[in-house]
């Protein structure tokens, strides 16, 4: 890509919101209460970028039984109560958005999550306005999340961009896979992720997200 990206596709946890610890801090302390011993750091390297459904069927097979009833809501209803509480927007998330935004450049969130939390944390964060309506977009609208395609194809294709000019922001190594997968460069934002594993993936790095402009051609 030589042009200026016409949308830039952002994915939400660890990229626009400071949520990954947190979730696995709370994923941590539920699944060790549920008699499978996990430590945060554990729960961020084992489970960072799946889909809930897909931890709660890893988390399982790891402990040989079932979770126990209610262990999804339960989880979910501690975590919200942990944002509320300690979410921050990532450094420079807003005035990187407002700069695009100033350019022309389209923006959007494909996240992972679904749309009600994705909302939610970006209202607690002060960034939800920085996005259209219709600017967010949740795995669980599409038939396969990440690492698949479908989530930045359908976001693009709603934000009606071609995927040539789609630029992706992702700090997992399935997020950079999926963008890969649906033909749109993309950048590896690594604050607290592992740099070369992104890189490895296909990603070129962001060391912050302020660099962005500069990094897709804006003066």
């Amino acid at each position: 890509m030589t042009r200026v990206p016409e949308l830039v596709i952002f994915d939400c946890d660890g990229v626009l919101v400071d949520s990954e610890g947190i979730s696995a801090e709370v994923l941590a302390g539920a699944l060790t209460a549920a008699g499978l011993p996990t430590s945060a750091a554990e729960a961020l390297s084992e489970y960072r970028g799946l889909l809930l459904r897909d931890v709660l069927d890893r988390s399982e097979a790891r402990l040989g039984a079932p979770l126990p009833e209610g262990f999804a809501p339960s989880f979910e209803a501690d975590r919200m109560t942990e944002f509320h509480s300690r979410l921050r927007p990532v450094a420079g998330a807003a005035s990187t958005v407002r700069s695009l935004l100033a350019a022309g450049v389209g923006v959007c969130v494909a996240s992972q999550g679904r749309l009600e939390k994705t909302e939610l944390t970006l209202r607690i964060t002060g960034l939800r306005d920085l996005f259209g309506r219709s600017a967010l977009f949740s795995a669980y609208s599409v038939p396969r999340g990440k690492p698949h395609p479908d989530l930045f194809l359908h976001a693009a294709a709603t934000m009606h961009v071609g995927p040539d000019r789609c630029v992706v922001v992702e700090d997992t190594t399935t997020g950079v896979a999926a963008a890969r997968s649906a033909a749109m460069r993309v950048f590896g934002y690594f604050a607290d992720g592992d740099e070369t594993a992104l890189q490895e993936a296909g990603a070129e790095p962001l060391r912050s997200l302020t660099d962005l402009p500069a990094l897709i051609g804006l003066p």
